[in-house]
C-alpha cells in the first residue's frame, strides 16, 4: 500500500519495541489526568475557571501583581501604529481619545482592559458601534448557542474555521432580564484570546495552571499570619482558688495585654503554636510555582529583588520579553490592532479623507518600551549594532517604543531652538 508516496507493509514488524513512559499504566501513572479535545474541555471548564481566576486576581496580592505586570508588558501606555503616511496617523490620533463609547478611557485604555480580560477570563470581547468600541463581559458571548455544525459556544464559523458571526447576549448572564442572543457580524466584533490549540474557538484563563496552588498558598499564608498573631498574644489570668466556680462563665475573645478574672475551680489551657521552620522556603517555592504558571520572572510576582543583579535580572527578562513579543505580534496585533486600524482608515476613506488603499497598506506597530535593567549598557549595545550595520536607526527607535519621524522632528526643533538662543547671546 502506498501512502504519501511511501510503501507501507502491514505485516512488517518492528525490530524492537518502543514506548513512551507517559503512555504506560501502572502505579506511577495512576491518578494522572488526561486532556481531551480542546473545545469540549474549554466549554466545560472555562466559566468556572474564569470565575475563580477573577476572584484570585482581585484578592490574592501575588496573582494581582502578576496580572498587572503582564498587562503592563503587553500594552504599557498603548500600542501605536507607525506609517509614513502622516495624514493617516493624524486621523488615527484624532480617533484615539473617542474610541471608548463610555467616555471613561481612550483606545490605550481599551487595549489594557481587553488584555486584562484575556489574561484573567481567557478572552476579551468588544463590539463596534457608530461611536466607537464598546467592551463587553466575555460571558455575554453565549456559550449555550451551539448547533454542532457551524456554531460552537456562540461563535459561528465557515468551512475553514474562520469566524463569520458571534451570538451575543444583550445582558450579562445572571441578569434579572433574559433576552435571547443577537447575531452580530464578525467584522463588528473584537474577540481577543490566546490560541493554544489549532482548532480553538474560545479562550481559557491564563491563570488556569495556578488556580489550585495559588489558593492553597493563600490559605497557608493566612494560617501563618494567624499563628504568629496567636503566638504573640500575651494575657494574664487571675483566679481565686477559694472562690466557687461559675458554670455560666465564658471566656471572651482575648486582646494583647488583657487581664482576665477567672472563677475559682476553672482551668485555662492555652496552646503555643510553633512556627514552621521551613515556612520561608515553602512560601518562596509557592511563589516560584505561581510565577512559572503565569510565565513571569519570580520577582514580577513576589516583588522580591533580594540577591538580584544585572546579570540575573537580564537573564530572567530575556525569555519573558520573547514571550511578550510573541503574544503581541501573534495575538494582539492580528486580533485587535489591525482590525481597529482597518476600521478607522476605511471610515476615513468613505468620508473622502484618504485614499481607499491606505487602509490596506502594511504598517509597523510601536510596542511599549521594554524594561531596561541597565539603560547605559543597552544604549551602548544598540549604538554598536547600528554602526555594525546589524540594525537601522529607525528600527532601533521603534524597538524603544517611539515614532522615528516624530523623534526626528523633535530633535530638529530642539537643535534649531538651541542655535537660535546661541545667536541671540
Amino acid at each position: 500500500m502506498k501512502l504519501f508516496g511511501l510503501t507501507i507493509t502491514r505485516d512488517q514488524k518492528p525490530s524492537q519495541r518502543r514506548s513512551f513512559d507517559g503512555a504506560t499504566g501502572g502505579r506511577r501513572a495512576s491518578g494522572m489526568g488526561r486532556m481531551g479535545r480542546a473545545n469540549p474541555e474549554i466549554a466545560a471548564a472555562a466559566q468556572t475557571v474564569g470565575a475563580r481566576a477573577a476572584y484570585l486576581a482581585a484578592n490574592n496580592p501575588w496573582v494581582s501583581q502578576g496580572v498587572a505586570n503582564w498587562v503592563g508588558a503587553l500594552i504599557g501606555p498603548g500600542i501605536m501604529p507607525y506609517s509614513q503616511d502622516a495624514e493617516a496617523l493624524e486621523i488615527w490620533d484624532r480617533w484615539i481619545p473617542d474610541a471608548d463609547t463610555t467616555g471613561r478611557s481612550d483606545f490605550a485604555g481599551i487595549q489594557a482592559s481587553l488584555a486584562r480580560s484575556m489574561i484573567v477570563a481567557g478572552e476579551g470581547l468588544a463590539i463596534w458601534t457608530e461611536s466607537g468600541l464598546r467592551m463587553l463581559d466575555p460571558e455575554q458571548l453565549d456559550r449555550s448557542k451551539t448547533d454542532g455544525q457551524t456554531i460552537f459556544q456562540g461563535v459561528e464559523v465557515d468551512d475553514n474555521g474562520k469566524p463569520t458571526a458571534y451570538w451575543i447576549l444583550p445582558e450579562r448572564p445572571g441578569s434579572s432580564i433574559y433576552e435571547p442572543p443577537i447575531r452580530i457580524d464578525a467584522s463588528d466584533v473584537i474577540h481577543l484570546f490566546r490560541r493554544d490549540h489549532p482548532d480553538q474557538i474560545r479562550g481559557m484563563s491564563w491563570l488556569a495552571p495556578i488556580i489550585l496552588s495559588a489558593s492553597e498558598l493563600d490559605a497557608y499564608a493566612d494560617a501563618l499570619q494567624m499563628s504568629a498573631k496567636v503566638a504573640a498574644l500575651m494575657a494574664v489570668f487571675v483566679s481565686d482558688p477559694a472562690a466557687q466556680g461559675d458554670p455560666d462563665f465564658e471566656l471572651s475573645p482575648l486582646e494583647p495585654g488583657a487581664v482576665v478574672k477567672v472563677p475559682g475551680g476553672s482551668q485555662i489551657t492555652t496552646n503555643s503554636p510553633a512556627q514552621l521552620q521551613q515556612a520561608d522556603s515553602f512560601l518562596k517555592f509557592g511563589l516560584r510555582q505561581i510565577a512559572a504558571g503565569l510565565g513571569l520572572p519570580d520577582y514580577l510576582v513576589s516583588g522580591d529583588l533580594t540577591g538580584a543583579n544585572y546579570s540575573s535580572l537580564r537573564a530572567g527578562l530575556l525569555p519573558f520579553r520573547q514571550r511578550v513579543e510573541q503574544i503581541q505580534y501573534s495575538t494582539v496585533v492580528p486580533q485587535l490592532m489591525q482590525p481597529a486600524w482597518r476600521r478607522v482608515m476605511t471610515a476615513a476613506a468613505l468620508d473622502g479623507e484618504i485614499e481607499p488603499q491606505t487602509a490596506k497598506q502594511p504598517i509597523d506597530w510601536i510596542m511599549p518600551r521594554p524594561i531596561q535593567v541597565d539603560p547605559a549598557k543597552d544604549v551602548e549595545a544598540t549604538v554598536a549594532e547600528i554602526e555594525a550595520g546589524l540594525t537601522s536607526r529607525r528600527q532601533a527607535v521603534l524597538e524603544r517604543g517611539w515614532n522615528p519621524d516624530r523623534l526626528a522632528q523633535e530633535i530638529a526643533l530642539e537643535k534649531n531652538k538651541t542655535e537660535s538662543n546661541d545667536e541671540q547671546k
